[in-house]
């Protein structure tokens, strides 16, 4: 197979980039056809040499661009043929950016250059990625205006998906459901979401939190709302907060490597490794910087969705990253001021739900990343790690499957997660109520009942029946029954918090 642009540097220039997910081909193609594997593109349209900086140049004209790939292979190339094109066409948009990006991963200058002119080029196609603000290098009329910064930057695609996402702005549209709710409903509604995102956070880490740490989770979240700069400092703060045990808490970003392990054993076993630790705090100083700074022109969601599985990436602690991250996602909506103070959208709810989908998530990154690395179980926990690749490949990677999910995640913590918490609540006070006004049941019972009946399709099971014979009149069972059965689209009005069954 013919390959070209960034799977032939990658290759004949023996790069650790990742794979690509549609590498370019040479094909029996009268035009270039993306195939969704592939990149199909006639033999006339393709670079007619080895040379890598045809192959440059074909890949940002066609391709797009990817950083991870142009950091490695930029730094292979001449300045003497770089400047050569330039001489050749000092207006072409794609030379100019070579020279922009050959002068940044270097960290040298090109002289001697002919006077340069065109139109300023953006260096990602706002087309085809979401982009932030422009930034412009006068000297080569290119303006950054990628997620992030030269030394930190995540490529997000605008696939058909995510347009549909980002237009349906579903902050805005759980700003305006519970603007319908009332405040009495409100209040029970978001004290549920508070609780059960918690437990669901500590769960995806298969722990079981007890009432201290629930309540010490609760306050983190809470605090998302608060306007305080995001730093190491305040990290650590809220990492010590999530940590139950006394030495797993931090005092700065870690100073060792950690790694993440499945079920086999040994270094079989290793299924990620984050970033050396000597490169954390770089990254985590620019993976800061963004979510402080995130360009207001984009939706949150993508803010969110890219500092949350950015930050777990990096792992910048040896434990509570994961319960770190899921914060940050609500700390980015909270931040934007599209949600009102006190407001929780429950998306580790949703992920707990579709916790297959969130390992998968991660895995898009962690798995291309976890090959970079080699590991040697030595004895015990003690391994032998060591870094093959580049630290390009922690400071750029494509969050296009992570902002999908993230998406995913909000929508269904408005519509299933809220809205049916919401409809479960208002169901629960038309039995109370109906029950209160032709019989006399204690309040904790009718509590038990109700639930009991909503949760097993509007039934009383003869299981409970026969639990709670001579606690309350046999009629009351059938009375719930029927009240449930009515309660099916009630108006949400005001009553007791759901208890919690267990």
């Amino acid at each position: 197979m013919d390959y070209l642009g960034y799977e032939f540097l990658r290759r004949n220039l023996e790069l650790s980039a990742f794979h690509l997910l549609r590498p370019a081909v040479i094909g029996a193609v009268s035009r270039i056809e993306d195939t969704g594997g592939l990149l199909l593109v006639p033999k006339t349209v393709a670079p007619q040499s080895a040379d890598p900086l045809a192959h440059i140049m074909f890949a940002l004209k066609h391709e797009g661009t990817n950083m991870q790939v142009l950091a490695e292979a930029m730094p292979r190339i001449e300045a003497s043929d770089l400047l050569r094109e330039l001489r050749k066409a000092p207006t072409s948009a794609y030379v100019r950016t070579a020279c922009y990006l050959w002068e940044h991963f270097t960290k040298k200058t090109l002289t001697d250059v002919p006077a340069v002119s065109g139109p300023t080029a953006e260096l990602f196609d706002p087309a085809r990625y979401v982009t932030g603000p422009s930034c412009r290098n006068s000297k080569w009329r290119v303006a950054f205006n990628g997620l992030g910064s030269m030394d930190y930057c995540v490529t997000v695609e605008r696939t058909s998906y995510l347009q549909k996402a980002i237009k349906s702005d579903v902050l805005a549209r759980t700003r305006d459901f519970v603007g319908t709710l009332g405040r009495a409903m409100t209040d029970r509604a978001l004290a549920w979401a508070y609780l059960h995102e918690t437990e669901s956070s500590f769960a995806i880490e298969q722990e079981s939190p007890n009432e201290s740490k629930s309540q010490l989770f609760i306050s983190l979240l809470r605090q998302a709302h608060e306007r305080r700069e995001i730093s190491e400092g305040y990290l650590v703060e809220l990492q010590n907060s999530v940590v139950n045990n006394k030495f797993d808490k931090a005092s700065g970003f870690r100073s060792e490597q950690n790694w993440l392990r499945g079920a086999l054993r040994g270094a079989a076993g290793i299924t990620y490794l984050p970033p050396p630790p000597d490169l954390v705090p770089d990254l985590m100083k620019e993976l800061i910087s963004f979510a402080n700074n995130p360009p207001r022109e984009i939706d949150p969601v993508i803010i969110a969705s890219v500092v949350s599985f950015g930050f777990v990436y990096v792992h910048p602690f040896m434990d509570g990253n994961g319960r770190l991250s899921r914060f940050l996602f609500h700390q980015a909506l909270c931040q934007s001021g599209r949600l009102d103070n006190g407001m929780l959208l429950p998306v580790s709810n949703a992920m707990k739900r579709n916790e297959s989908d969130y390992l998968s998530a991660l895995r898009e990154y962690s798995q291309p990343s976890r090959q970079q690395w080699s590991a040697r179980w030595v004895d015990g926990e003690q391994y032998d790690f060591r870094f093959n690749g580049k630290a390009s490949s922690y400071r750029y990677w494509n969050a296009t499957k992570q902002v999908e999910f993230g998406y995913r995640m909000a929508e269904q913590a408005l519509e299933i997660e809220l809205k049916n918490e919401t409809e479960f609540l208002a169901r629960y006070d038309h039995i109370v109520r109906s029950i209160d006004r032709d019989f006399d049941v204690r309040g904790n019972l009718l509590s038990n009942l109700a639930i009991m009946c909503l949760d097993n399709d509007n039934k009383i099971s003869n299981h409970r029946r026969k639990q709670f014979f001579g606690q309350v009149p046999e009629d009351v069972f059938d009375a719930i029954e029927k009240a449930a059965g009515e309660s099916a689209n009630p108006s949400p009005t005001s009553g007791t918090v759901r208890q919690k069954m267990r």
